[in-house]
């Protein structure tokens, strides 16, 4: 078997959103061709490794011709002939060839796709599933939670609802498959629902919902409804989890949330006071990136009762990562691969979460591609929990149609909700 790189291939694609991006294919010498393209996101961390956009005319300025020429011209000269086995070495060449602290030089999206698809070139000259190859972080594979963003505010819809996403958690059950198919269920009695009273089930970026609600609580009351009229169990069988994204509301030192101006510990309350009023088991962003003070005083609030995931705050990153565990911040990281930009680099994040006892949670992007790389993160890692939107959208449903023909590789009982249950 001869796993030595033999050609390099990037181009543009378009993502859910029509814009451009990456995807790079890697030819190894025994003929096997791995392809991966890479995500891109909306509500973006200031610390993510940085996305190389063409900023011309075309596409609006978000063209990404110097990514792809950065992979021809001068990514494909630096690893060809080298082994596709070893993944961290590949990864290392691409972090110094760029040189830059943010992977500005040659774009994070240039690298990733890169990373990405030697490990899927990998997988098909093994003749392994892409997970096989992902090292068992947290426990040998297995099956994620969804967390089903079925409910859309914020930057990812025109309404006047101030948190980002309202997700549903399908967690009381032995077995990944019914778990999927009651957040289909709950999802389409929620779009019933919506239709009866005359409001719009148009679906945003995420194939979330965004009627124009106007506060939270009048959101979480039409999920809970939803999943109690869908023949479920609140609580026991189905949680609500939030990612408020409340960097995008954080202004002047306030938050400004419904239109009131709340200071740090103000907004920390307000969400101990839904996460008492409502079966929310995670939350995600409930503080912005910076306000570091905030997220200790909200850790020690609910920290040993609710999953507090550091999306925009970590942005997937070892370093930053540390800082929050040496300050008492969150107990859970969001992994999305894009906003560090390898592979290699992502699972020594992981690593570092597992080491410390925080959960780890890998996420897609709002901007996505059919690309399913993140089922089998998921599942090789064994994190646990993965958020890919709402059972809507062929980039959505692609992350979940993977997972069922992983089910069927690593058993459909074999599912990771221990954590989860009472």
């Amino acid at each position: 078997m001869n796993n030595k790189i033999k050609n390099v291939f990037a181009r543009y694609i378009l993502d859910s959103r029509a814009n451009p991006t990456v995807e790079v294919e890697i030819t190894l010498e025994d003929g096997s061709l791995g392809r991966a393209a890479v995500p891109s996101g909306a509500s973006t961390g200031k610390l993510e490794a940085h996305e190389l956009r063409d900023e011309s005319k075309e596409f609006n300025g978000k063209g990404v011709s110097k990514a792809v020429q950065n992979v021809n011209r001068v990514v494909s000269d630096a690893i060809i002939g080298k082994d596709a086995k070893d993944q961290a070495e590949i990864d290392k060449i691409l972090i110094d060839l760029d040189g830059s602290e943010n992977k500005s030089t040659l774009g994070a999206n240039a690298i990733l796709a890169v990373s990405m698809a030697n490990l899927v070139a990998l997988s098909k000259s093994s003749k392994k599933h892409i997970y096989e190859l992902i090292p068992n972080i947290y426990g040998e594979p297995s099956l994620p939670v969804p967390f089903m963003n079925i409910l859309n505010g914020g930057a990812h819809a025109d309404n006047s609802v101030d948190i980002q996403e309202f997700m549903i958690v399908p967690h009381g059950f032995s077995d990944f498959n019914d778990a999927l198919r009651s957040g289909v269920e709950v999802y389409h009695t929620l779009k019933t629902r919506l239709k009866d009273k005359g409001l719009a089930t148009n679906v945003g970026d995420e194939g979330g919902f965004a009627p124009n609600y106007s506060s939270s609580k009048e959101v979480l009351d039409e999920i809970m409804l939803a999943i109690a009229e869908a023949g479920y169990k609140p609580g026991d069988e189905i949680s609500l989890a939030l990612d408020a994204a409340a960097s995008e509301f954080y202004k002047n030192n306030m938050y400004h949330i419904e239109g009131n101006p709340l200071s740090n510990t103000e907004m920390a309350d307000y969400l101990v006071e839904l996460s008492n009023s409502y079966p929310i088991v995670s939350i995600e962003d409930g503080l912005a990136e910076d306000d570091w003070e905030g997220w200790k005083y909200l850790t020690s609030k609910i920290g040993d009762t609710v999953q507090l995931v550091g999306d925009d705050l970590f942005v997937t990153q070892e370093k930053i990562l540390q800082k929050g565990i040496d300050d008492n911040c969150a107990n859970s990281i969001l992994i999305k691969v894009n906003q560090v930009g390898s592979i290699s680099e992502t699972i020594e994040t992981m690593k570092l979460a597992k080491d410390n006892n925080y959960t780890s949670m890998v996420s897609h992007r709002s901007g996505e591609t059919e690309d399913a790389f993140i089922s089998h993160l998921v599942v090789g890692t064994s994190s646990g929990q993965i958020k890919t939107g709402a059972p809507a959208r062929g980039e959505r449903t692609a992350k979940y149609n993977e997972l069922l023909r992983i089910s069927e590789q690593v058993g459909s009982t074999n599912f990771n909700n221990k954590k989860w249950q009472k």
